[in-house]
């Protein structure tokens, strides 16, 4: 499959008259295929860069194009329905991040306040969780639960992590409501979930492009102290996660389970 990376933004360039220029880069998840061009603010539009993925794609058109700015993606997808190209809101555009990086464009995006989880999804509990990463795939991969995200570019194998590293993660048991959450939870397309220390502590789901959602808030000093512990971990195991959800703890049935990784 032909997947690109794309971004679409207004740049920091002028042309010589002095007038605002929009940049556009597209690559691939390995950087052997890139494409750059800038048009005048004025010709920043779908027809444009309709154009311009014709031009960059050749004979062959990608199968999809991965964006993770929101102010570009609805032109993109405008220019995708044009060429009959699916494309993909996500934060794991992580080449495309790198080659901003290098090229010190700014690619920072302004985040809402997280929201609060609805009251009708709340579970009736929850704790931290811990498995090998050895163990992750074994456990979660073969058995029957009904929404499971566990992208191959995650699996811990694929990030090189040793099988005895430990990747922490958080369960919620939602009782009657577990299948009501994990569908809910499956709609936010979740990207990682991170403790923030406050008055009170809170564990925040980052989902889609920017949403931001509060997941649970706690004042213990002993879940504090596992919280900690939490984010240690991820930053032992490159930031790999995890999100079970189940009706209860007696390990027989799942509702939902996600493989997560901070940004």
């Amino acid at each position: 499959m032909k997947i690109w990376q794309a971004d679409f933004y207004r740049s920091s360039q002028q042309d010589i008259s002095g007038q605002i220029l929009w940049e556009l880069l597209i690559c691939d998840a390995n950087h052997s295929f890139e494409y750059t061009a800038t048009c005048l603010q004025s010709e920043a539009n779908s027809h444009w860069l309709t154009t311009q993925i014709q031009q960059a794609a050749g004979a062959k058109l990608p199968d999809v194009i991965q964006v993770f700015r929101p102010q570009s993606l609805s032109l993109i997808e405008t220019a995708g329905r044009n060429l009959g190209v699916a494309v993909e809101a996500t934060r794991r555009t992580l080449a495309l991040k790198q080659w901003l990086k290098d090229k010190n464009s700014d690619f920072s995006l302004e985040k809402p306040a997280p929201l609060p989880l609805p009251e009708n999804l709340w579970g009736e509990q929850w704790r931290f969780a811990n498995l090998a990463a050895g163990d992750l795939e074994i456990e979660f991969s073969d058995r029957p639960i009904p929404i499971l995200s566990m992208p191959e570019f995650l699996k811990p194998i694929n990030l090189g992590l040793a099988s005895t590293v430990t990747v922490p993660g958080v369960v919620i048991y939602g009782g009657r409501q577990s299948m009501r959450l994990a569908r809910w939870l499956a709609t936010t397309h979740p990207v990682a979930l991170n403790y923030i220390p406050g008055a009170p502590d809170g564990l925040i789901l980052e989902a889609g492009l920017v949403d931001r959602w509060v997941l649970a808030t706690f004042e213990d000093a002993e879940v504090t102290a596992a919280a900690k512990t939490y984010e240690q971990r991820k930053q032992q195991s490159q930031g790999l996660h995890f999100l079970l959800i189940q009706p209860d703890d007696s390990g027989m049935t799942y509702s939902g389970f996600w493989l997560l990784q901070t940004e």
